[in-house]
């Protein structure tokens, strides 16, 4: 079994690598040479390559540039990915590609379901929405994991931010009128492990009859506000010494931003139960995990 891989460098790519590396061999090329910014390129690498299963966790991530960046955030997050799916189609290899809650406009309270409306706030969420809407028309076995608030013990992001602004600040003021689900990339990977590695040789087959979109996301939800408390309080539990001496919360108007973020980032599980068995552990449970990755990693302890 080939299994290409990209996004290695990545938070879910390199949490996805040393589960699939014992099942086949991994394809992982650098980004200039599998470059999802240039979707011309990508068919006759692919014909080179001869992957007998693509994953897929690539993609443009910088929400706030791509209101200056719209063509490269499109590029690489629908034309290369379309590219990738009209020849996995014609060549009937399954793909697994990841998605996110951008592609909804955030109203409301109620969590959003794989056939919910779409509604893209930002041309990050309209970026990967049409990504989405691409990889469902090459009709080929698929399936979108669509995820939300990605973290990880390693790499830029939320908790590694915020376990460095409270080592450094009395007070952080975080916003607490977004409502998600803070997910893991080693949760993610697992979860996909799960679905693909006992079905590889029926993989074609099973998504076809089972694949589509599924949201894939830690159970339960909470604010940034909520997640920022939860991170420091974990930090103190081991051992971290941190300045911080209050969170404050503030609503989401208070910390504008050139992207729009949902407001209501839930996203229903059912789905994924259902047709796949996955029970995702809740958010709490994952963080828990990250934090003792992170501080056996050598967090830093402030004074």
């Amino acid at each position: 079994m080939r299994i290409l891989l990209t996004g290695t460098r990545g938070q879910v790519g390199s949490a996805l690598k040393p589960l699939l590396e014992s099942h086949g061999t991994i394809i992982a090329p650098p980004t200039a040479e599998f470059d999802l910014s240039k979707p011309e390129m990508l068919t006759s690498q692919l014909e080179s390559l001869k992957p007998d299963l693509i994953i897929n966790p690539a993609a443009y991530t910088a929400v706030d540039r791509a209101e200056d960046e719209r063509e490269l955030a499109f590029l690489v997050n629908a034309k290369g990915p379309e590219a990738i799916a009209k020849w996995a189609a014609a060549n009937r290899v399954p793909l697994v590609h990841f998605s996110t809650d951008y592609v909804f406009n955030g109203s409301g309270d109620r969590p959003w379901r794989e056939d919910s409306p779409t509604e893209p706030l930002s041309v990050y969420g309209a970026s990967k929405l049409a990504g989405d809407v691409a990889i469902q028309a090459a009709g080929g076995a698929h399936l979108i994991a669509r995820t939300s608030w990605v973290y990880a013990a390693k790499g830029t992001n939320f908790l590694r931010t915020i376990a460095r602004l409270a080592g450094e600040r009395k007070e952080l003021r975080i916003v607490a009128d977004q409502i998600g689900a803070p997910t893991t990339a080693s949760a993610i990977a697992g979860a996909v492990a799960g679905i693909v590695l006992p079905n590889l040789t029926t993989l074609h087959d099973q998504l076809v009859r089972r694949g589509g979109v599924v949201n894939l996301v830690c159970a339960g939800e909470t604010s940034w506000h909520g997640f920022a408390t939860a991170i420091v309080g974990g930090l103190r539990s081991r051992g971290v010494t941190l300045a911080v001496e209050n969170i404050a919360p503030i609503a989401a108007a208070d910390f504008p931003t050139k992207a729009v973020r949902p407001g209501n980032s839930r996203l229903d599980l059912s789905r994924l139960k259902a047709q796949f068995g996955v029970a995702m552990p809740t958010w709490q449970e994952a963080l828990a995990r990250e934090l003792d990755a992170f501080v056996q990693l050598g967090a830093p302890a402030h004074a």
